[in-house]
């Protein structure tokens, strides 16, 4: 006979999940009721206002897969791009990477422009490609968790919508944790996550569809390659703008997953966005200094920096394993990095919850007495 579960108590400092409030592990032992009940309809309305506000857009179709976050970014890749499309994708790092590999999975003609790792798109690079000929969409990592760097959004958009191109943004990691504003930085579509810096568990992948990309959804010409991810179907069960039509059954909604993701959005609109964002930014500002204090340094130049994952780089000589290790042992999980930065770099989020002031002592004087072993 198995004994109950009984999973350690964890400080989740890696790029995701962070530990989730108290109240949202509390909505989410809530009764259950049905995926069709009136109350979970509700819900279900609730939340997508709440998703709304976060992204900072007017976009009805903005609800939360039922999901991680790459269903989420694959739901928008399946549905806006067609066999032989051309999609530029912009890649900063490993999950830029992922997102070439999202296109070509839809049939696309991936056109990438990459830079070095740690570094940022220069919008000329995106102009450029476009004299190369036009493109259906372009694809975009705000947040690239791989190295630590912030993509800036708005004069590439501007170019996107010059050349009449719909844009793409993989916000997993940024939402809820720095600016993200669709409707005035000319997104067509964003997905992000549940369990970063919005601070719920993993489970849902948040999307936001504007109007010029559903417009391209409508004109397809070909079926998309997802029953399950197909947005025309789900929208019939999260519901259509302006439409007095009954929901009808699409699949089995994660209710209780959805209940903690529904507190996780009300927590974020109490606390204020705008003094959320400070307030993880600060977090960021107290670590790096308290870094330095300890003789370590970030990986990403400065005025890239996300302030929600961290990239340190390991000094010479330091094991990298042998330290996660010694970390965990002590109730602090943080991660090690991809490609070319693994094994010389660890990744460090301060997202949701975790980022304040206490979680970044606790975690520096740690780390101190684990590299001074």
């Amino acid at each position: 006979m198995r004994a109950p579960l009984d999973p350690p108590e964890v400080l989740l400092l890696g790029p995701g999940p962070s530990n989730p409030h108290p109240a949202v592990s509390k909505a989410m032992a809530a009764p259950l009721v049905s995926h069709l009940d009136p109350y979970f309809l509700t819900v279900m309305e609730e939340t997508m206002t709440d998703l709304r506000t976060l992204f900072q857009t007017r976009n009805h179709h903005t609800v939360p897969v039922s999901s991680t976050g790459t269903g989420g970014l694959e739901t928008i890749m399946f549905n806006l791009v067609e066999p032989g499309d051309e999609v530029i994708v912009g890649i900063i790092g490993h999950f830029g990477q992922r997102l070439a590999e999202l296109a070509h999975a839809a049939g696309a003609v991936v056109r990438p422009v990459d830079v070095p790792w740690g570094q940022v798109l220069d919008p000329l690079q995106i102009a450029r490609e476009f004299e190369n000929g036009p493109a259906k969409l372009v694809a975009l990592v705000h947040a690239e968790t791989s190295t630590g760097a912030a993509q800036p959004l708005p004069d590439i958009a501007r170019i996107v919508r010059e050349h009449d191109s719909l844009l793409m943004v993989d916000a997993v990691t940024s939402l809820g944790g720095m600016e993200l504003d669709v409707d005035e930085w000319l997104i067509d579509a964003a997905g992000s996550c549940s369990q970063k810096c919005i601070g719920a568990p993993p489970g849902s992948g948040p999307i936001t569809v504007g109007p010029r990309a559903i417009d391209a959804i409508h004109r397809r010409t070909t079926p998309v390659a997802s029953w399950y991810f197909d947005l025309q179907r789900l929208f019939s069960y999260w519901g259509e703008e302006g439409s007095t039509k009954a929901r009808v059954f699409h699949h089995t909604a994660p209710v209780a997953n959805l209940y903690g993701f529904r507190e996780a959005l009300r927590l974020i609109h109490t606390e204020g966005m705008q003094a959320r964002f400070h307030r993880h930014q600060e977090a960021h500002d107290l670590f790096v200094a308290e870094l330095d204090q300890i003789g370590l340094s970030l990986f990403t130049p400065p005025e890239h920096r996300l302030p929600m994952l961290n990239v340190v780089n390991i000094p010479d000589g330091v094991e990298d394993a042998k330290v996660r290790s010694e970390m965990l042992e002590r109730g602090i999980e943080i991660s090690g990095a991809f490609g070319p930065l693994a094994g010389r770099a660890w990744r460090i989020g301060l997202m949701g919850t975790n980022a304040t002031a206490p979680v970044v002592n606790r975690l520096v004087t740690n780390l101190a007495e684990v590299l001074g072993r």
